[in-house]
């Protein structure tokens, strides 16, 4: 096993250096931001088609899986508080191959990400205003978070801010709506006890379901990115983490709950906007005000899935594994640029490829590898004393993560797995090329 390497930070006035403008605050609406607006808002009806009406059994598995990795990261991002992530972590532990790797694996998760949310918005809820060509909509609304993130974040993080009060009204409204057909008699909450379908048994409905709910708890691999960008990491880090998590968490649990116990299960689960039908269901509340509040928060989490992506570009690049180039940034507002304009124009690509359900079971196996490499990372780089006072998981805490995502990628569709075999032997070809550019250069 290769033994870890220690890095010192750049000066955070060198000319490629990021710009610390992140509080506790924003970074704690930028994970909550993040997780709300990237899965609940449309796989709540897929978490269904797959678990049955007990919705809320597959959200909570998914949240303790993930609170698991997030422990491993919160180690990480407080002892190594650079962008790059997963990649600057499996770098240090195992060597710039598997870095590249699994940085690959984690750029390719965000830039299909983006990609699965700009088909989202381009759904059932823009209809409730007007019907446009999907590729217009889609290279519309990427661009315009492309040019929102190269503008600064200090920016982004205050749109994000708004947009995320925003998101968790339109939540809490479902969960209103939802108790209100219930009490009304129009609801059945029997539902809410309903683990299977008519093909997989209770313990694979719930296996499967959280395979897809894992999606929705993707912001804290997001955030670790923008750990550069903290003021203060060791301290805001942690607390940022787990409080959005479990704020997450809870609210995912009372919706699933809700929207399950207003609205049959079939019908939750043909709807790509599956929180519109409880609004629907209860009469009262226009379903344009709805659509936009679902709108508002597709995108939010669509923006800030791109920082995270255009940040890992970034810091693979400055640590050799990806073209040079990428590391340019604007004067000034020092945002990384080329590497936002490279992972939109990927993100671009998928979203005129791919469908909504494809690309999130994809995005899911991507992360398993990922989650996988940082948590054995982690134990690895234990030897190497890094910052000091980091935030430091019990020992347990890595290796039940990793087994976790093992027992997750056991659910996962063949046909899936067939697609993600496709992107990690590019990865893998790719990372064989850069290890040896690096060694050559060193």
């Amino acid at each position: 096993m290769k033994a870890p390497r220690t890095t010192t930070p750049e000066s955070p006035d060198a000319p490629t250096s990021l710009k610390k403008a992140l509080t506790t605050w924003l970074l704690y609406f930028f994970i909550l931001g993040d997780v709300l607006g990237a899965g609940v808002y449309v796989l709540v009806g897929e978490v269904a088609a797959d678990a049955g009406g007990a919705v809320w059994v597959p959200l909570l598995v998914a949240l303790c899986l993930a609170l698991l990795t997030a422990a491993s990261y919160a180690e990480l991002a407080t002892k190594y508080p650079r962008a790059g992530g997963a990649s600057h972590y499996a770098t240090l532990a195992y060597g710039p191959f598997t870095g590249f790797v699994a940085g690959f694996c984690m750029l390719a998760a965000g830039v299909v990400s983006v990609a699965a949310l700009a088909r989202g918005f381009a759904g059932d809820y823009l209809s409730e205003f007007v019907t446009l060509p999907l590729v217009l909509v889609t290279v519309v609304f990427l661009l315009a978070l492309a040019l929102l993130n190269a503008r600064g974040i200090s920016e982004s993080t205050r749109a994000n801010a708004v947009a995320t009060v925003i998101e968790v009204s339109g939540l809490l409204l479902v969960i209103v709506l939802g108790a209100w057909i219930v009490l009304r008699g129009d609801g059945d909450p029997g539902r809410l006890t309903d683990l299977g379908t008519e093909t997989e048994g209770p313990v694979l409905a719930v296996l499967s379901g959280a395979v897809l709910a894992y999606y929705s708890f993707v912001g804290f691999e997001t955030s670790v990115n923008v750990a550069e960008e903290t003021r203060d990491p060791r301290r805001s880090y942690p607390r940022a983490l787990f409080g959005a998590l479990l704020t997450a968490g809870a609210v995912y649990a009372l919706v699933g709950a809700a929207a399950a116990a207003a609205v049959p299960t079939k019908k939750l689960a043909a709807s790509s906007g599956p929180l519109l039908e409880v609004v629907r269901t209860a009469g009262g509340v226009p379903t344009w005000l709805f659509s936009a509040i679902a709108l508002v928060a597709v995108a939010n989490g669509a923006l800030l899935t791109g920082i995270m992506s255009s940040r890992l570009a970034y810091g693979m690049a400055r640590d050799g594994l990806l073209p040079r180039f990428l590391t340019a940034v604007l004067p000034g507002r020092r945002t990384p640029w080329a590497a936002i304009a490279a992972t939109t124009a990927l993100s671009l690509l998928l979203a005129l490829t791919g469908d909504v359900s494809t690309l999130a079971s994809t995005l899911v196996l991507l992360l398993l590898v990922v989650f996988f490499l940082v948590n054995t990372a982690l134990l690895v780089l234990r030897r190497d004393p890094g910052r000091p006072d980091h935030f430091r998981a019990p020992t347990l805490v890595p290796v039940l993560g990793a087994a976790s995502c093992i027992g997750l990628a056991t659910q996962i569709e063949r046909e899936v797995w067939l697609r993600g075999l496709v992107v990690l032997a590019v990865g893998a070809a790719l990372g064989a090329v850069a290890a040896l550019r690096l060694r050559r250069t060193r």
